[in-house]
């Protein structure tokens, strides 16, 4: 128990929060079911004051270990801090908190703040979570991986080891009914807590730019919106009082408004997950009395308060992950805010006094936004995901508590690139190895490339690496990976600090001898678009597993063999013996940690991925602060191990932002997975084409034609070659194409037995009607000599009797009075019998085919051949049109016969002169 001056410190300061209403009720729900949903909005204390109450440090109540979970490393600090402030001790003392790479808790710690990815770490490593009473899973409402996984793991702890284990899920805004009832589980929903707000008024101003603006996509945000914030912001400086919040999507996007706020009567600070610790506290600790702006990403919405601030502007962005599964490139994407969104970073202004928002968008906008932001489980990379499911023993994910299940298809695809890198087995559970790679608490493909290319390069050298790939290197470094390394071992800047501190981490938990250990483990914070370094936690045995069969080896990952196999700045090999170059060591980390993204050149600045993925190089010149020739000198390479690239919207090609030069056998090895040989027939540009070809994934390495190829994939092939170019690459004769009018006829007329023969029908049972021409086919020229018609005789309904009926039910021509055979036209929606009309004579009644059901469309033709009436009923024709059809054809046809009754005339073909000789 605290000294009563400190207790009474943080008694004092609950009694002035309105979170204390709600206390009775949460203590009463976590002293019944053990769980409870706290909805609290801003300032009302529920992230510093109640993890005091619960574990006993403001004088009442029994003292509890409790942990508090939050989703940034930013505010796990600030809430430890405030707390020990608070209870006017130190952090590290009574208050402590964990993050990745740094740990200031003791022995003597009560209340201990972690991030999520922490929480996971040691759920993995210690599932019953020994000595701690109460979890607090704050600022739910974001909904990270990590946080919902991190409580689909707890329900699993209190289901099944500990019962006793107090779960509090707490959030200003969320779907609190959801999470009451994920926490009650089949007994019931958990209870709901709520505490009444009394957060100061908050004004709003809607303050959209007087012009359009290009909608973000990517990356990429119109430079004038964000000349527009700008603007906002001196204008709430001159409109109001107090410090400005403003919040923008990423550092990119607060460096540019900041350069654009220069010479403001202001202090303008930047805070972003990127910005440096010390940095963050001085923020976090408020000003000295001049007015401040700061910057900030969505790091600041929640969790902390910044002492000061009265005004908040809002661009309305935020960044979120989002992967495209189908060619295995992630992304991080800018898009529209939510509304949830919104409101949690309004009530920022009113966090000590009435404020104002400035909202850069309109009133009618604000409607049309989502009402909370998609569920990062939805959207993400779910390899780190998959992995930790497997190491908690529930491969399928099938069995966690989880608010929304994973898509199958981005858990099916992180299955593959576990089983790939050997982390799991064939039935998707952890192997030895891939429990290793989860307690690096790297994504699993960083965790290969650390594993595996330490052997080879050493551990410290791929820790360092694998640590640029961690987070992506500021733009100013290059796209050179090797170059962006060594202007980090030579850097003084914020980047380079944070990068020493987790290259020492690594190399310390890949287990180099002498390395300074890590001061706590934790999930990999991504930053580059597509570094594939998204939160990721450890690896151990979670309750599942004593409930699932035990583990086995998975398949080993490829291994480079090459050890300095990668080029210098040359392209040349290292010499026999020597230490592998830093351009060899980055291209080999970096092949392993995406063996997909291996690419080789295809012309200047192009690269085609093992994926099938176009890569594209940025511009020919430097980038500012780059040395000179770091981006010529990949636009020179053979081959490339591309780590960070994204695909810009309505792009075919990713666009490379980072990667490193390596040669053919280091691609090879590192993607050894995607390496294959064999006979290759597919149909290209028209033709069969037959080779043997050996290729890395998309990438072909060799090729030799093929004289004598197996009959089979000739076969698919040029089933492919008809199903993608059509049955125009067959001979229609004109009586092929009056058996297919015809057989079509009967089937829409008569249905089955009588076969579909449209163009989709027949491509899809192409096997069946021309499998013996197929089986004959070597190429294009093959299949332009097979007789159609022939063919597709095979389709009539010979098996049933009922083909011998075809003739019959559809002729292919009807004898008219005149004794001629004449040819019906089955091409449209009804039989068309285009006839002289002398030839008709004496015929009462049209024509019928398909059993009777069908009058035949007699087209009565003159003696020229062009259409004189169009009938299906003959004898109402001579009674009432024939009349006016002679009195109109008789003088311009005077040699043919024109009688008074048609219908007791003498058919005939011939003219009345001929028929008078005859």
């Amino acid at each position: 128990m605290l000294p009563q001056s400190s207790a009474g410190g943080a008694a004092h300061a609950l009694a002035q929060l309105p979170v204390r209403t709600a206390l009775p009720a949460l203590r009463a729900a976590l002293d019944g079911p053990g769980t409870a949903v706290l909805c609290a909005p801003p300032g009302t204390g529920k992230t510093t004051l109640v993890p005091l109450v619960l574990a006993g440090l403001t004088g009442e109540g029994p003292v509890r270990r409790v942990l508090v979970a939050e989703p940034r490393r930013i505010a796990a600090r600030a809430a430890a801090r405030r707390m020990a402030w608070l209870l006017g001790g130190k952090v590290g003392e009574d208050i402590g908190f964990t993050v990745r790479g740094e740990r200031r808790a003791g022995p003597r710690t009560v209340v201990e703040v972690v991030t999520t990815g922490v929480l996971l770490q040691r759920l993995q490593r210690d599932p019953e979570l020994a000595g701690v009473d109460v979890v607090v899973l704050d600022e739910c409402h974001e909904r990270h991986l990590d946080a919902d996984t991190s409580a689909a793991f707890l329900l699993d702890v209190r289901e099944t080891l500990r019962p006793e284990l107090r779960l509090v899920a707490a959030s200003a805004t969320t779907d609190a009914q959801g999470w009451a009832r994920l926490l009650g589980g089949p007994d019931g929903a958990a209870p709901v807590v709520e505490a009444t707000g009394v957060s100061h008024p908050v004004g709003v101003v809607w303050a959209p730019p007087e012009r359009p603006v290009r909608p973000a996509h990517g990356m990429r945000v119109d430079p004038a919106l964000l000349t527009h914030v700008a603007s906002v912001v001196r204008r709430a400086l001159r409109e109001q009082s107090g410090d400005v919040l403003c919040f923008l999507p990423g550092v990119g996007e607060i460096g540019r408004v900041a350069g654009e706020l220069t010479g403001v009567d202001a202090e303008v600070l930047q805070v972003h997950g990127r910005a440096p610790a010390e940095v963050q506290d001085a923020v976090l600790a408020g000003g000295d009395g001049a007015r401040r702006v700061v910057l900030a990403t969505s790091v600041a919405e929640s969790s902390l308060t910044v002492p000061g601030v009265r005004v908040v502007v809002d661009s309305g962005l935020a960044r979120v992950p989002r992967t495209d599964h189908a060619r295995g490139l992630s992304a991080l994407t800018t898009v529209r805010a939510s509304r949830a969104a919104g409101r949690q970073r309004a009530g920022r202004a009113g966090r000590e006094a009435p404020g104002v928002v400035y909202r850069c968008w309109s009133e009618g906008e604000d409607g049309r936004l989502p009402a909370f932001p998609d569920p990062e489980i939805k959207v993400a990379d779910l390899t780190a995901f998959a992995l930790q499911a497997a190491c908690w023993g529930d491969p399928a994910a099938s069995g966690l508590a989880l608010l929304d299940a994973p898509p199958a298809g981005a858990l099916a695809a992180a299955r593959e690139v576990l089983t790939a890198i050997g982390a799991v087995d064939e039935d998707g559970r952890a192997t030895e190895r891939g429990t290793r790679m989860a307690r690096l608490g790297l994504h699993p493909r960083l965790a290969r490339a650390l594993v595996d290319g330490a052997p080879e390069v050493g551990v410290r050298r791929a820790a360092e690496v694998v640590a640029l790939l961690s987070e992506e290197p500021p733009r100013a470094y290059g796209d050179d990976l090797a170059a962006a390394w060594r202007t980090a071992r030579r850097g003084g800047d914020a980047y380079a600090a944070r990068w020493r501190q987790e290259a020492r981490r690594l190399a310390s938990a890949a287990g180099e001898p002498g390395a300074r250990p890590g001061s706590g483990s934790g999930s990999a914070s991504g930053s580059g678009e597509v570094s594939g370094a998204g939160e990721v936690s450890g690896a151990g045995r979670g309750p599942g597993a004593g409930r699932r069969p035990g583990v086995g080896e998975g398949a080993a990952a490829a291994r480079s063999t090459a050890g300095g196999s990668g080029t210098g700045t040359n392209g040349s090999r290292n010499p026999a013996g020597s230490s592998p170059t830093d351009d060899a060591v980055a291209g080999l980390i970096a092949a392993l940690a995406f063996p997909e993204r291996v690419a080789r050149v295809r012309g200047v600045g192009s690269y085609l991925m093992a994926s099938g993925t176009g890569a594209e190089l940025a511009g020919a010149g430097p980038r500012p602060g780059t040395q000179a020739g770091d981006t010529s000198r990949l636009r020179e390479a053979g081959w490339l191990a591309v780590a960070v690239a994204d695909r810009p919207v309505g792009a075919v090609s990713a666009r490379v932002r980072l990667a490193a030069v390596i040669d053919e056998a280091t691609a090879c090895a590192a993607a050894r997975a995607l390496y294959s040989s064999g006979e290759e027939v597919r149909w290209s540009d028209g033709d069969v084409v037959a080779r043997t070809v050996t290729r890395l994934g998309a990438i072909e390495l060799a090729a030799r034609p093929l004289t004598a190829p197996d009959p089979g994939l000739l076969r698919d092939a040029v089933v492919s070659g008809l199903r993608r170019e059509g049955l125009g690459l067959l001979r229609w004769s004109a009586g092929a194409m009056s058996l297919r009018q015809r057989m079509a006829f009967l089937h829409r007329e008569l249905g089955a037995p009588w076969p579909d023969v449209s163009d989709a029908a027949l491509l899809e049972r192409v096997e069946e009607w021309l499998g013996v021409e197929l089986g004959r086919a070597r190429r294009r020229a093959d299949l332009e000599r097979v007789d159609a018609g022939q063919a597709l005789a095979r389709l009539l309904p010979w098996a049933t009797g009922d083909a011998a009926r075809f003739e019959e039910l559809a002729p292919e021509r009807i004898e008219v009075p005149s004794g001629s055979r004449v040819r019906v036209d089955y091409g449209g929606e009804q039989p068309v019998l285009a006839v002289k009309l002398q030839e008709l004579f004496g015929r009462q009644e049209s024509p019928r085919v398909a059993d009777g059901r069908v009058p035949v469309l007699v087209h009565l033709l003159s003696p020229a051949g062009r259409p004189a009436a169009v009938t299906a009923d003959l004898a109402s024709f001579w009674r009432d049109g024939y009349r006016s059809v002679r009195a109109e054809l008789r003088g311009r046809y005077p040699k043919h016969p024109w009688p008074e009754d048609p219908s007791t005339a003498e058919p005939t073909r011939h003219t009345t002169a001929r028929l008078k000789r005859g």
